[in-house]
């Protein structure tokens, strides 16, 4: 099922980008070009994080941009970005920004706790940290996760 959601034309690398603004416009592209998304959608991730702090950095290295279901989004999905070079975002470095674009409340809870159960496995978060985009694929594939 995740891989439904973050196929591997989503997953994108970057040795580095100016900030976490640019970082979650990049991870956000995918999603905005197949229409899975609209721009408002990707300002009012932007906007969150203005209004309520980097509340988006879920661990070391990793943070989740989303903002609320169904406005500016036509269908569920995700996207994932890394990064060579940590981005500061508030005070935390960011190297992984995995964009959640949820139509509606439930919906991609599923994908969300799978990619949540295969990133608590530090061998499998080392391989997403390193971003080589296939290998990252082919993580998604192994873990049973398609």
């Amino acid at each position: 099922m995740l891989t439904k959601f973050l196929p591997k034309d989503h997953l994108q690398h970057e040795e580095r980008v100016k900030n976490w603004e640019e970082a979650i416009k990049i991870a956000s592209r995918p999603l905005l070009k197949k229409g899975v998304i609209e721009k408002k959608y990707i300002d009012n991730m932007i906007k969150n994080v203005y209004t309520n702090g980097p509340y988006i950095v879920l661990n070391d290295y990793f943070a989740l941009p989303h903002a609320q279901p169904g406005i500016g989004v036509n269908k569920s999905g995700m996207a994932l970005l890394t990064l060579t070079e940590p981005v500061d975002l508030l005070g935390h470095p960011v190297k992984v920004f995995l964009v959640l674009a949820a139509y509606d409340s439930s919906s991609h809870l599923q994908a969300l706790s799978e990619i949540t159960k295969l990133m608590m496995e530090q061998e499998n978060f080392d391989v997403i940290l390193n971003g080589n985009t296939d290998e990252i694929y082919q993580l998604l594939l192994k873990g049973g996760i398609s």
